[in-house]
């Protein structure tokens, strides 16, 4: 018998392909990610077809399933670096990237390596030729369903214990949604790709709420008494599913974001301690003598230390970086450093909360300019609306790619809400003028509005 579609073998080991040639490949698929949504194509056939060519590398693992509107990324993080804390074998997939394609497969904490990543995406690539040839559902798989069967060989091939896996786009119907996992997170719901999940929170949330497999665990914060949180009640009773709710924040307290996210993975980690799973390091031995061996820490909240939460920040999450800003005019004093913040923002309650944690921040408290770009999908109105409450300036710009609103656009709304702003469509121009903006102001900088745009933009902040 031929092989399963997937598995490697010796010559596939020395001969690996190279990423360039294979994402050209790959490029000829639809990649919604680079496309208006509207009549965008959802459903699983497609993706159960092609893991069954490949020989279903999604039941290798043990996975956990994370959607939601914002958060759902580091969320996902930072309960990766929390099991690798205590020694699992742990991999991540998710989506989108900021810079680099192999940004989203993490094997133990590490980006992908190209060659694995290429090797693995030509496995998924050649499944797919196969269904075309043979007329099977896996013949209209779709951009990223290839990166996701891609992600999931990988982890396969490293004999990982457990993938974190994030959804793509909404969860019911999302390529991801193949994996059996065993906790489901949904970590807000607000308006978001309505044209694909629905025009209420009520409606995106049943879409979120249908990666929640029979008999397993949700975990969320939404109240009970919201529409979106008897959505969640809703569903895990018709699926005989344990519901957990994360704690709300205290009367008079605005839980940032940082520890709204970790307040969610510490009842995802303590619901896998009640599981059964324990820390496999040996300095977390509790030293009680048992007829198999001391016995082990269930794992818990409790290994969100300030080791494993750096170990988990993203790139574009409030990702601050300090610049030397150009010295002022007439002056021999040394230029100050500006700091800079780099933050994928594009929903407006998540922009609102963004400021609002940044201004916590004690040498953040002068005026803001901002650099926006805001891709045609979202809410313009709004976002602008949020840095109207807090920028001094906004220097509005194109988005990478010509996908965005155009700036004279986004201008004449800043105009109409009363937000001083200018307009230079080339992204780092934009950028420079920012940060000579801010440092004639005495402020600091945020990058928001798209990870695309941060994704363009960061590497001026990394050059040496």
């Amino acid at each position: 018998m031929p092989p399963v579609a997937g598995q490697r073998n010796d010559d596939q080991m020395t001969s690996a392909p190279d990423l360039a040639a294979t994402l050209k490949r790959l490029d000829m698929l639809t990649n919604w990610e680079a496309r208006p949504r509207a009549g965008m194509r959802v459903g699983l056939e497609p993706m159960l077809d092609l893991m069954a060519r490949l020989g279903d590398p999604h039941r290798a693992f043990r996975s956990l399933h994370v959607a939601g509107t914002k958060g759902k990324g580091s969320v996902s993080a930072l309960i990766e670096a929390a099991l690798i804390t205590a020694g699992w074998r742990v991999g991540r997939y998710a989506s989108p990237h900021v810079e680099r394609i192999t940004e989203r497969v993490t094997l133990m904490g590490r980006e992908a390596n190209e060659s694995e990543l290429a090797r693995a995406l030509s496995l998924a690539l050649d499944a797919y030729e196969a269904a075309v040839a043979a007329g099977t559902p896996a013949a209209t798989a779709s951009w990223f369903d290839m990166l996701t069967a891609a992600a999931f060989l990988m982890f396969r091939d490293a004999k990982l214990d457990f993938a974190v896996v994030e959804v793509g786009l909404g969860g019911r119907l999302d390529s991801t949604n193949v994996v059996p996992s065993e906790i489901a997170v949904v970590t807000n719901i607000e308006l978001e790709h309505t044209e694909v999940l629905g025009n209420t929170r009520e409606a995106i949330a049943r879409e979120k709420a249908g990666i929640l497999k029979a008999g397993t665990t949700l975990v969320t914060p939404l109240a009970a008494d919201d529409e979106a949180g008897r959505v969640m009640v809703e569903t895990a009773a018709r699926l005989g599913a344990r519901l957990l709710r994360v704690p709300p924040a205290m009367a008079g307290e605005a839980r940032t974001i940082e520890a709204q996210n970790l307040a969610i993975v510490g009842v995802v980690l303590d619901r896998l301690g009640e599981l059964g799973l324990v820390s496999r390091r040996p300095d977390e031995m509790k030293g009680r003598p048992e007829a198999g061996g001391p016995a082990k820490r269930p794992v818990g909240a409790w290994l969100l230390d300030p080791v494993t939460i750096a170990a988990a920040r993203l790139p574009g999450r409030a990702e601050r970086f300090d610049v030397v800003g150009p010295a002022a005019k007439k002056s021999d004093a040394p230029a100050r450093k500006l700091p800079v913040i780099l933050d994928g923002a594009h929903v407006p309650f998540n922009l609102k909360a963004v400021l609002r944690d940044l201004r916590l921040q004690p040498d953040l408290q002068g005026p803001l300019v901002a650099v926006a770009g805001i891709a045609t999908d979202k809410d313009a109105q709004g976002l602008i609306e949020s840095l109207a409450a807090e920028a001094a300036t906004v220097i509005f710009t194109q988005m990478p790619g010509g996908r965005g609103r155009k700036p004279a656009e986004l201008a004449e709304i800043a105009t109409v809400v009363g937000l001083s702003c200018e307009i230079e469509p080339d992204q780092r121009q934009a950028f420079q003028r920012g940060v000579t903006r801010t440092a004639e102001l005495g402020g600091f900088l945020l990058v928001t509005g798209s990870l695309l745009l941060v994704g363009e933009l960061r590497p001026l902040l990394r050059a040496p």
